[in-house]
């Protein structure tokens, strides 16, 4: 029988995440059972998780940054960051296949000891013009799609260099580390690989009293996500499925 992906999921807010895992499942070609979904901010990982049981691991996105002072974060956000992080050592050091989508660059970046914060490179929710890199081109999981591409993007922090072994696989001229790779499986966006228009329209909703844009502009945004023609980022998450189912 298939190994099942794990699929971590940090958002505190149900429909939210309910929106994102049904995405996950879409995009990637999946069905509930072939995953095991755990939403953090109600369950911790279980103390016998072994990444050994899983075909991958995929992170999902979440309002909490890894460069805020302890203090700014919430009990919940601290505890679900710790919870990813406690899983890094092993993800990197055994090549476990890995996608960390938005937060999950954050991550990535902080276990890596990289330059992770909100110095410069954040993206207001919209829509970012995404390029594949000449170390991009040949990566299987960028199998398929265009050289230049649309994405859907919104965070408050970025990597602001490349850490030290990793692979710069998509630039943006508004961020420059929008995709990367460490060893041959271990992947983290920027942006959201698994959002299209209604989902985008769900989070600006849910998310426009969190910082990320000025509430009054809600309604803009609503109208860009519904005209924007964005589907080239899904197939990254179709190509980490059908690599490692």
């Amino acid at each position: 029988m298939a190994k099942p992906f794990l699929i971590l999921q940090l958002r505190p807010e149900t429909e939210a995440a309910d929106d994102e895992y049904a995405a996950f499942l879409r995009k990637g070609g999946l069905t509930a059972d072939q995953t095991v979904r755990i939403r953090l901010d109600q369950e911790a990982l279980p103390e016998n998780l072994r990444l050994d049981d899983f075909a991958g691991v995929i992170v999902g996105g979440g309002p909490g940054c890894v460069s805020d002072a302890p203090d700014k974060k919430t009990e919940a956000e601290a505890r679900i960051e710790q919870a990813v992080l406690s899983l890094m050592p092993e993800v990197t050091e055994r090549d476990t296949p890995f996608l960390g989508c938005c937060y999950g660059i954050g991550i990535l970046g902080k276990h890596l000891d990289g330059d992770v914060s909100k110095d410069a490179y954040s993206e207001p929710v919209g829509v970012s013009d995404c390029k594949i890199t000449a170390d991009g081109v040949n990566d299987p999981l960028l199998d398929g799609l265009p050289e230049n591409f649309q994405a859907f993007v919104g965070h408050k922090e970025a990597l602001q260099a490349l850490p030290e072994e990793c692979v710069h696989l998509v630039s943006s001229p508004t961020c420059p580390f929008q995709m990367v790779r460490y060893g041959q499986n271990v992947y983290a966006t920027q942006f959201h690989p698994e959002a299209d228009g209604d989902g985008f329209r769900t989070r600006i909703q849910i998310y426009k009293h969190r910082g990320y844009f000025p509430p009054e502009a809600a309604a803009e945004l609503t109208e860009m996500c519904a005209a924007a023609d964005v589907h080239a980022p899904e197939r990254i998450l179709r190509n980490f499925v059908e690599r490692y189912r």
